[in-house]
């Protein structure tokens, strides 16, 4: 058992003191942003505000000019503010033409001049009417910090800009050695962060082709709550890279491309360090391949007339030519599950993540330093589950054990009702097999026979169980969507899914009893791949869900690589969960958590207008678990009713109530601009927030809730807001935990979030042995509120040796790159609020039992697992609210909405 993780990120060494760089800072300047905006309303209309895109010139500097090192965040809004950052001045005759091109594409062919502008900017100041600013020398602090009043370290925020752009060049200035062999990085800047790849890619031959990949590494500025460091976070993978693709053209809706191209002014200091990022996607306006709109590959040919750069459709074509080098370029297309099959295997495993680990850590230092070490809080890592073995004299006793509690909640669920299931089959194997594992699931005798109406009923225990089927016919064909693009795209998808309600209503037998789940066969999302919105599983969801009834999907058996009995099996547990049969684990923490405790969990369902239905939406919802016996275990805030419903009472008015929404929020999304709208649409969603606590006052409470989710609309939860043992908010002044419940406790709970915001982690001991470790972590600072969850890996990633190495194959396991390296994620969790000495003081409580906020970490912790699940990415109650937004369907009208 390993006694310590490791998490992969580092922290300002206060040994060393401040990291500064003497840098040149460049600013638009009040002239050229004036005259760069004059030029972008001749076509946005001169009464409207523009904001310039500087994105794309961003983008096409960071190609091609030499020394620059980050972009500034609003300088399209701003003359005054900064705008470029270099370790050298970059020279006018560079930076002109650079910005002359881009000015070109802010009117159309015919109304502006790239030459003209250009001309003036390389014109003598005194006699030009719009000239480059000058550049001004500033020593720039890339650990500046500021502490938040709650005790959060937080950067400058133009740092979350320099510090990984300035990581990334310190780490890309050497090579990392590794068994014999060297890997030089490359530097990948975006408006989504820094990476780095190895250049060129790794070669891997298997069954017959060669297959290209390279390791990737991710830096991200990160905070932590309650910490005095904020934190640099490098994340460690693999980038796969295209070559064989089994795709048509018009399918790509969008895929990143790295071209490698030599500066246009070689005079530098980081000539082989960067790599720009692209966009290749299919027009179906001009029905061809092209560049998009902010790839720097769109405007290099009009600056470098001497090479000849890829076009759209030759790359598409013969990718691995391009990958390997064409008149002195290269260009990889990054691999995507769409563009077909891919024999590298994604992921490293723990070994060669601390080699890495190790590399980036020597290249850090002395301005850098590890953070520290977690240890272990507790050896209760899991609730009371059945035992994970049985004897072998009796194989079926732990699967009868689950069967017996899965048939118990089950009961309490239904409550007396009768379940009417309806299977609705594409291929008669899949409907067996789902006949075959009904009775195993929940324990129940052999089923009375075939009745008149092709079903099978069960009376066991109180319920009263019918299961009919019958074929899918055309109820789980693609979608058919007109073609009519003068119309938005949201009011054609929302036209072809009334045309499938209709069908499935015109289908329909008898009305379904009190509680009714369908369970339908369905193609996979790769089957519809081809003909963008046609896949029907949110169609046929928001058609049942109008007849009263919920509905559960299965794949067809060729989508899905896992056993039809497997699938069988899910597919009933994933209904019963639906209907709300199940029940939160029995803890093992002690005696300091209250014995009638409640789990309340909330979760919010935010769709932009590229969601399910191409119709935004913004929805919070609240779920409420209740251990033991009691009825209604699992419950939903009904914010219609202003009450507490069952489970599928919570799903069914989730779907049925969205139609109505969907435009309306639509017109309040953040895509429109309007920040007042939007902070009208934040103080809704707190209002709501705040009378869900109100209804939880009743008992003890345990609060969950995801900090990267909910801070869209809680702002609050951002981790310079936070404060111990208080919630926050508006506007208004932090109160007391308390005042939203005597007994109320507050853990928010955050994963990488697809920003990074949790470090890559692995396990080690004193001997150098690194793996893998479940349990909950902390650090031993005073006070301290932040823990770390680990799960162990479930049975399907078992195979795969920690010891692995995959970009440099040993001789012994030449099959390591085809290999898929899976590891348990980290799961950051803070105990926000809870009794402490200080809450109960200021509650009038003083001397009262306090607290312990590693016995709530360890709570949450086990929430993450149960009988029937791996363990959960997230505790049970959360789990179940994040499920709940498949319901959430909005759908649009011909009502035109703002753009």
């Amino acid at each position: 058992m390993y006694p310590t993780i490791r998490a992969v990120a580092y922290e300002p060494d206060p040994a060393h003191g401040a990291w500064k760089e003497p840098l040149q800072v460049l600013r638009l300047g009040d002239d050229l942003h004036a005259e760069l905006v004059r030029r972008q309303q001749q076509v946005c209309g001169a009464d409207s505000q523009v904001r310039l895109p500087v994105y794309r010139l961003n983008s096409l500097l960071r190609a091609t000019a030499p020394g620059v090192l980050a972009t500034g965040r609003n300088a399209g809004v701003d003359g005054q503010l900064p705008w470029l950052y270099a370790r050298e001045a970059v020279p006018q005759e560079v930076l002109a033409p650079v910005l002359g091109t881009w000015a070109a594409g802010l009117v159309g062919p015919d109304e502006g001049d790239d030459e003209e502008l250009e001309d003036e900017l390389l014109a003598d100041p005194a006699t030009a009417a719009v000239s480059l600013p000058t550049w001004e020398a500033e020593c720039v602090d890339l650990t500046e910090t500021v502490i938040s009043a709650g005790g959060t370290a937080e950067p400058l925020r133009r740092l979350y800009n320099l510090l990984p752009e300035a990581v990334a060049f310190r780490l890309a200035g050497s090579p990392y050695r590794t068994r014999g062999a060297l890997l030089h990085f490359r530097v990948v800047s975006s408006g989504n962060g820094v990476e780095l790849v190895s250049w060129p890619p790794r070669q891997y031959e298997r069954r017959g082709r060669t297959w290209y990949y390279s390791a990737c590494l991710t830096v991200t500025v990160q905070t932590v709550p309650f910490a005095l460091q904020f934190r640099v976070h490098v994340a460690t993978g693999v980038r796969r890279w295209a070559t064989h693709l089994e795709v048509a053209p018009r399918a790509l809706n969008g895929a990143t491309v790295l071209l490698d191209a030599p500066l246009l002014w070689p005079k530098n200091q980081d000539r082989s360090y960067r790599i720009a990022e692209n966009t290749l996607g299919f027009d179906r306006q001009a029905k061809q391949l092209v560049w998009r709109r902010r790839s720097p590959a769109r405007l290099l040919p009009e600056l470098d007339i001497v090479r000849q750069y890829p076009d759209p459709v030759e790359l598409f074509e013969a990718p691995e030519k391009w990958l390997n080098g064409q008149r002195g370029l290269a260009a990889g297309i990054v691999y995507h599950p769409v563009l077909g099959p891919h024999e590298v295997g994604p992921g490293l495993m723990p070994r060669e993540r601390s080699e890495l680990d190790g590399w980036v850590e020597e290249r850090l230092r002395p301005v850098l330093r590890r953070v520290g070490d977690l240890t272990r809080v507790t050896r209760h890592n899991t609730p009371s589950l059945l035992p994970r073995s049985v004897k072998a004299t009796e194989p079926d006793t732990r699967e009868a054990q689950k069967a017996l509690l899965r048939r118990t909640a089950l009961t309490r669920a239904l409550d007396g009702r009768p379940l009417d299931v309806e299977i609705v089959w594409q291929t008669p194997q899949t409907r067996d097999a789902l006949l075959a594992a009904l009775p195993g699931v929940i324990g129940l005798p052999p089923g009375s026979g075939v009745g008149t109406d092709n079903s099978r009923q069960w009376q066991v225990d109180g319920i009263q169980l019918k299961v009919r089927t019958r074929p899918a016919e055309g109820l789980a064909q693609a979608l058919q969507i007109s073609g009519n693009r003068k119309r938005r795209r949201a009011v054609r998808l929302a036209e072809a899914i009334a045309d499938r309600c209709a069908l499935v209503a015109e289908s329909a037998g008898a009305p379904p009893a009190d509680v009714s789940v369908v369970i339908a066969e369905i193609a996979g999302k790769d089957r519809f791949a081809a003909a963008p919105d046609s896949d029907p599983k949110h169609a046929l969801r928001l058609a049942w869900a109008r007849q009263g009834r919920l509905v559960q999907f299965v794949n067809l058996p060729g989508d899905d690589p896992a056993g039809l009995e497997h699938r069988a099996k899910w597919t009933w547990l994933d209904a019963f969960r639906q209907l709300g049969a199940i029940s939160p684990p029995a803890h093992r923490v002690g005696a300091g958590i209250p014995a009638n405790l409640q789990y309340a969990a909330l979760w919010l369902v935010r769709y932009t207008r590229k969601g399910p239905t191409r119709c935004p939406v913004r929805q919070i919802v609240a779920v409420r678990m209740r251990p033991g016996n009691e009825a209604g275990a699992v419950e939903g805030w009904d914010a219609e009713r202003a009450e507490w419903v069952p489970y599928p009472q919570l799903l069914l008015a989730l779907a049925n109530a969205s139609h109505e929404a969907g435009e309306q929020i639509g017109e309040i999304d953040r895509e429109c601009g309007d920040q007042g709208t939007e902070r009208q649409w934040q103080a809704e969603a707190e209002r709501q927030i705040r009378a869900v606590l109100f209804q939880l006052r009743e008992r003890p409470t345990l609060l969950l809730a995801s900090a990267g989710n909910l801070r869209q609309c809680w702002p609050r939860l951002r981790n310079g807001a936070l404060t111990r043992d208080r919630l926050g908010f508006g506007t208004g002044p932090d109160q007391r935990i308390t005042v939203y419940g005597s007994d109320l406790r507050v853990v928010l709970v955050r994963d990488a979030n697809g920003r990074g915001e949790v470090a890559d982690w692995y396990a080690h001991d004193s001997l150098e042995k690194v793996g893998f470790a479940e349990g909950v972590w902390a650090s031993d600072v005073p006070d301290n509120r932040v823990f770390a969850s680990t799960a162990s890996r479930p049975h399907t990633a078992a195979g795969v040796s920690k010891g692995l190495m995959k970009l440099v194959p040993t001789a012994e396991c030449r099959t390591a790159p085809g290999k898929t390296a899976w590891n348990p994620a980290l799961l950051e969790m803070t105990v926000l609020g809870c009794l402490s000495e200080q809450a109960l003081a200021d509650s009038g409580r003083a001397g009262g039992t306090t607290d312990r906020p590693a016995e709530w970490a360890t709570l949450t912790h086990q929430l993450r697992y149960h009988d029937d699940y791996p363990p959960l990415a997230r505790p049970l109650p959360l789990h179940l609210a994040r499920l709940a937004g498949e319901y959430v369907l909005p759908l649009a009208t011909d009502k035109e909405v703002a753009s």
